[in-house]
């Protein structure tokens, strides 16, 4: 099959590749993904009212599936050899998956829960470790596979990252709980073409991605001649004993830790103890004051870098990060305290928002000068089964505690702040069991204090 050619031919990044390739062509899926991060667990507890072991289970074992896909997504990107480079291809295929299946996620049938269960089940593991899995794939290895140039890198680096805290930083952490969150509160049908609506917008621009991206990596690669194909494991042995590549990992293991239980818990923590439920203002003010470092750093961050170097400056956000991580915890019920742990948390995490990918690809280049080979598709799978891990775990954690101890917004504004069930600074009031004549009770009892 032909592959329709790349609309990039200079051998230099040009400023029509960062703009349209790196900085709005990823919008619509990452756009989705943000949203779903934030949301869909939302959208099963609260819209379609799924409680019990099913949504603590099922999380945890599409989150296995998850991982097994990205692993044979890897080795698929490896070993693909077209005129267009090995990862673009998979990237205009997942232009036309992601928006099928976002759409798919949210279509639940009306019918028994049996019925609700595997659709869900089915539509979940069809976006996350199918089509999500081939376009965030291929979506990171554009920078890495894009020049050999650290500078340039450097700046498609920034610029892809740009999208990436527009998509979660302005619109799903602003626009959403402020103005479209009270709009379509608990109407599943305004919930499903919102995000139809949203996932149709990634077809159009993931093909501008497409369009306007170049493997210049590949192709030098492949001019100068055959690659070594290495068995699995001979891949991983490489990975697992550079210890640059371990070092990335678990700096972007223990990042992404502290980012999934934030965005996971950060509905139910602004709407039951920060505020009230879907108030608008609460989710808004932590992520405004939160991000305004993100805006700040479009500009700061790639000339610190540049000045004392990418590991310097990254291995002193990591400090702030967790400087700003526990203020958040300490001070879990107070607002003031955890806008400030959020803005210094931030602050600490522009260089793993900004910087990370093209110290990533810093890494790739060092492996292959040791080993004469490239190692793209392998190193970004580990790298997604990392994300996929943390995701799963913080779900898994956020949806125990809700089962165990059921949200109940009657308590969010009264009473002492209960902490007990709930994961790590994500605190919120809880009730137990689901006992209709404790809920009567305890109404009867607040008119009575009323009255």
């Amino acid at each position: 099959m032909k592959l329709p050619r790349s609309l990039v031919n200079s051998p230099n990044v040009t400023k029509r590749e960062k703009w349209l390739g790196y900085l709005l062509g990823p919008a619509g899926a990452l756009l989705l993904n943000a949203v779903l991060a934030t949301y869909l667990n939302v959208y099963y507890t609260d819209v379609l009212k799924l409680t019990g072991a099913f949504i603590v289970v099922f999380p945890m074992i599409s989150k296995v599936i998850d991982a097994i896909t990205n692993v044979v997504m890897g080795q698929v990107i490896d070993r693909t050899r077209t005129r267009e480079g090995k990862a673009r291809p998979w990237l205009l295929l997942s232009a036309f998956l992601v928006p099928i299946t976002g759409i798919m996620l949210f279509t639940v049938p009306e019918s028994n829960d049996t019925v609700k269960a595997i659709w869900i089940m089915i539509s979940y593991n069809l976006f996350y470790s199918f089509a999500y899995t081939i376009f965030n794939m291929s979506h990171g290895l554009m920078v890495p596979l894009s020049t050999r140039n650290s500078t340039e890198r450097g700046g498609l680096s920034v610029f892809n990252q740009i999208t990436t805290i527009m998509m979660s930083g302005i619109l799903v952490a602003l626009i959403f709980p402020m103005l479209i969150m009270p709009a379509i509160g608990v109407d599943k049908g305004k919930w499903i073409t919102l995000m139809s609506i949203i996932s149709i917008l990634a077809l159009p621009l993931t093909l501008l991605e497409y369009f306007f991206t170049k493997e210049r990596v590949t192709e030098e690669t492949t001019q100068a001649g055959e690659e070594t194909k290495l068995p699995f494991f001979k891949q991983m042995k490489i990975l697992f004993t550079d210890k640059y590549m371990i070092l990335m990992y678990a700096y972007f293991l223990l990042y992404t830790v502290g980012m999934t239980l934030k965005n996971i818990g950060l509905v139910y923590y602004c709407n039951y103890v920060l505020g009230t439920y879907n108030d608008g203002v609460t989710q808004m003010l932590v992520s405004v004051i939160g991000g305004i470092p993100m805006g700040i750093g479009i500009f700061a961050v790639w000339p610190l870098a540049k000045k004392f170097g990418k590991r310097n400056v990254t291995m002193v956000g990591f400090i702030l990060y967790a400087v700003g991580s526990l203020i958040c915890w300490i001070f879990s019920t107070n607002l003031v305290m955890v806008l400030i742990g959020q803005f210094i948390k931030n602050i600490g995490g522009l260089p793993c928002a900004y910087v990370f990918m093209a110290l990533f690809a810093d890494c790739l280049d060092h492996v292959e000068w040791k080993t004469d080979v490239r190692l793209d598709g392998a190193a970004m799978s580990i790298y997604n089964i990392i994300a996929v891990a943390m995701e799963g775990n913080g779900c898994d954690r956020q949806n125990v505690a809700m089962v165990e101890r059921r949200t109940d917004p009657l308590c969010g504004q009264q009473g002492r702040r209960d902490r007990r069930g709930v994961p790590h600074a994500a605190v919120y009031r809880l009730r137990k069991g689901n006992d209709p004549r404790r809920r009567a009770e305890r109404v009867e009892q607040r008119a009575g204090h009323r009255a």
